[in-house]
């Protein structure tokens, strides 16, 4: 049997202290109490309980605290619970990842809602804790793939929004994987078992989005021959995710703010208020303020919208990816296809050299161009240049200042296969190049290096070169 969940009630009204305790208690929760920061923090030293529902205002400062720093419960979920709503402060409450933010007098079936998704969002979080240890050991977060400093950035971002019910922004370059950010959100949260229905808002006709997103009734309009139900009201209870919020036309934006704040739609042609409870991921490959100033994003629903923001790096900012996303994206191939292809490290340092400007969309689009052209292994002939790049030329390191040190008495097959192997390394393994270079043709340099591979000689030097 379970131990029973816990709870610290923190609040300086001893009266209704008492009056919230004995509700938590009726919840099946231990209780213990605290009228300050510092009495609470004394009980905390003993451990976190699995629930703090704390006032925001208490005598000795911020409720938030509690959850904050390294001296803070941080395993902990929070209940916020304030006499002094304000947006601000439930927008910061949501950005620290509270559980729910409360309103006195408390909504005694709201609160009950709260505690019943204690348990189930620890068990979220736990989750959550596993695929960071998978992170550390495969370079993974649920879909999403990557080992980069940047990357780990985004991923502590998820792990503390996903198992939230906060409206999220997503902000990055076109190909930097939002909708794959936008699936794990919602993977990682109560809502997995109901439905995630992404919209790009740029790739509807202004005509038809409201009703996408609302729905209709039979005869809103010409061609609108049976009813219909939009958007928000198919993926109730679960996560809608709007990309390229920018291009969404401005009057249309007015009604999804009144939508988010209500939670109520009503579908075109028709006076029926529906209400739905649906999370909202919104995207955009824009600066979001600009876009506000520009007038393409209303700056109410910016702020609505921009409760728990997350930037995604370009790839060109994810130092190591290439190599992790290459081989991830030829391993999905090869179990499709039957095959066991691989990337010899030519081909890999080619890929590195790109700038990526379609990011990871482009660069999965060029490994699956690489495995088509191969037979067996990719080499740096398979691999084509992104769309717009010319290809790389041999630095002059390769052909002019590079040198290489050998011994007096070496052999001169020795010279011959060390001056080869070096000239390869330094073109990233592009036999073409290295051909050019040593003023060999191509076929004498594949004899030369099934040679070297046969007899075991195909490798590294060791020798410094300078």
């Amino acid at each position: 049997m379970s131990p029973p969940l816990t709870a610290l009630v923190v609040d300086d009204d001893a009266g209704f202290r008492e009056s919230l305790e004995a509700l938590v208690r009726r919840e099946g929760f231990e209780t213990q109490s605290a009228g300050s920061l510092a009495d609470a923090r004394a009980l905390l030293a003993d451990g976190a309980p699995d629930v703090i529902l704390t006032d925001l205002q208490l005598p000795d400062g911020d409720g938030l605290e509690l959850v904050r720093g390294e001296g803070g419960a941080s395993g902990a979920e929070l209940v916020v619970i304030t006499g002094n709503a304000t947006v601000d402060s439930a927008v910061g409450a949501l950005r620290e990842g509270v559980l729910d933010y409360l309103v006195k007098p408390i909504d005694r079936a709201r609160l009950r809602a709260a505690l019943a998704n204690v348990a189930r969002t620890r068990a979220l979080k736990q989750e959550v804790s596993s695929l960071r240890h998978e992170l550390r050991e495969l370079g993974r977060f649920g879909a999403m793939v990557g080992a980069s400093k940047a990357m780990a950035a985004v991923y502590d971002a998820l792990a503390r929004v996903a198992p939230t019910s906060a409206t999220v922004l997503i902000n990055g370059e076109s190909g930097t994987g939002k909708e794959v950010t936008a699936e794990t959100i919602h993977r990682l949260s109560q809502r997995r078992e109901a439905p995630l229905l992404p919209l790009n808002c740029g790739a509807v006709s202004p005509n038809l989005i409201e009703s996408e997103l609302f729905g209709h009734e039979k005869g809103a309009f010409t061609g609108a021959e049976r009813q219909r139900k939009g958007y928000f009201e198919q993926a109730h209870g679960g996560t809608l995710f709007l990309d390229e919020i920018t291009e969404m036309p401005i009057e249309l934006q007015v009604k999804l703010l009144r939508v988010l704040e209500t939670g109520i739609v009503t579908r075109v042609g028709g006076t029926t208020p529906i209400p739905v409870d649906v999370r909202v991921v919104a995207a955009t490959n824009r600066d979001a303020k600009a876009a506000v100033a520009e007038g393409r994003l209303r700056e109410d629903l910016f702020y609505r919208l921009n409760v728990f923001p997350i930037a995604l790096p370009p790839l060109r900012e994810r130092e190591g990816d290439i190599d992790l996303l290459a081989q991830h994206f030829l391993a999905e191939l090869n179990r499709a296809e039957g095959t066991a292809k691989s990337w010899s490290r030519g081909a890999l340092a080619r890929l590195r050299a790109w700038p990526w400007k379609g990011n990871v969309r482009e660069l999965k689009n060029v490994v699956q161009r690489a495995y088509i052209l191969a037979d067996t292994e990719i080499g740096p002939d398979a691999v084509p240049a992104p769309e717009g790049e010319a290809p790389p030329e041999a630095g002059p390191e390769a052909s002019d200042t590079a040198t290489l040190h050998v011994r007096v008495g070496s052999s001169i097959a020795e010279v011959e296969r060390r001056l080869i192997v070096a000239t390869l390394d330094s073109v990233g393994g592009d036999k073409k190049r290295a051909s050019e270079i040593l003023g060999i043709s191509l076929k004498t340099l594949y004899n030369r290096l099934n040679v070297y591979e046969a007899g075991g000689a195909l490798q590294r030097d060791d020798e410094p070169a300078g």
